[in-house]
C-alpha cells in the first residue's frame, strides 16, 4: 500500500514546482507516482511529464471539471480512481496527490490521502497565517514557500513565523525556498518520517 500525500494551496504558491523538486530528491531511493488536479487542462501532469526523469505513465492528471475542493474532499472517485490505478499498476511507495489551485479553506478527504500538506507563500501576503482557514490550521504540514522573496515583497520573516506558530500551536510548519536543497530538506525529513 502506498503512502498518499496530499498537496493543497492557493494557485502560484508553488504545489507543482515543489513536487518537481522532491521527486528528483527521493526518486533514487523511492518508487514515486503523482496525481494534479486542474480544472480543464491536465497543464500540470504535461509539465511534469515533460520535466521529471519518471515514467510518464506514473503521472495521471485528473480534469476535474469543477470546483478543486470537491474532488479531494467530497467527491473524491476521480482521484481515487486515478490513486488506485498507480498502485495497482506500479505499487510505488509514495503518491503524491496535488489539488488544483484553491483558497485557504481546502482539505484533503482521508479517505483519499493519509497524510497532507498545505503551502503557501510569502509573496502573497505576511498577513496569510493570520487569516487562517482550513488548509493553514488542520493540514499536517504547513509549508511557507518562497522564502527568498520575502525582502522583496516587504514580508518581515520572523513576524510571520510567530503567526505561524500562534495558529498552528504544536501542528508542523517549515519554511523554505524551493531555491534551496538544504531547505527542502526539512520537508524530505518529514515525509520520511511519516512513511
Amino acid at each position: 500500500m502506498s503512502l498518499k500525500i496530499g498537496i493543497a494551496g492557493p494557485v502560484g504558491s508553488g504545489k507543482t514546482s515543489l513536487i518537481e523538486s522532491m521527486t528528483n530528491l527521493l526518486k533514487d531511493k523511492y518508487s514515486l507516482a503523482i496525481v494534479t488536479n486542474d480544472i480543464y487542462t491536465t497543464e500540470d501532469a504535461n509539465y511534469l511529464k515533460k520535466t521529471l526523469d519518471l515514467d510518464e505513465n506514473r503521472i495521471i492528471g485528473v480534469e476535474t471539471g469543477g470546483c478543486p475542493h470537491t474532488a479531494i474532499r467530497d467527491d473524491i472517485s476521480m482521484n481515487q480512481k486515478a490513486v488506485e490505478g498507480l498502485e495497482e499498476k506500479f505499487n510505488p511507495d509514495i503518491i503524491f496527490v496535488e489539488s488544483g489551485g484553491d483558497n485557504l479553506s481546502a482539505t484533503f478527504s482521508y479517505e483519499l490521502i493519509d497524510y497532507y500538506m498545505y503551502i503557501i507563500d510569502t509573496a502573497q501576503g505576511a498577513d496569510i497565517p493570520r487569516k487562517k482557514g482550513a488548509g493553514l490550521l488542520f493540514s499536517d504540514l504547513l509549508v511557507i514557500n518562497k522564502t527568498d522573496l520575502a525582502p522583496y515583497v516587504g514580508v518581515n520573516l520572523d513576524e510571520m513565523k510567530k503567526d505561524v506558530l500562534l495558529n498552528r500551536k504544536n501542528k508542523p510548519s517549515v519554511f523554505i525556498s524551493n531555491k534551496d536543497e538544504q531547505s527542502l530538506q526539512k520537508i524530505i525529513n518529514w515525509i520520511e518520517v511519516i512513511l
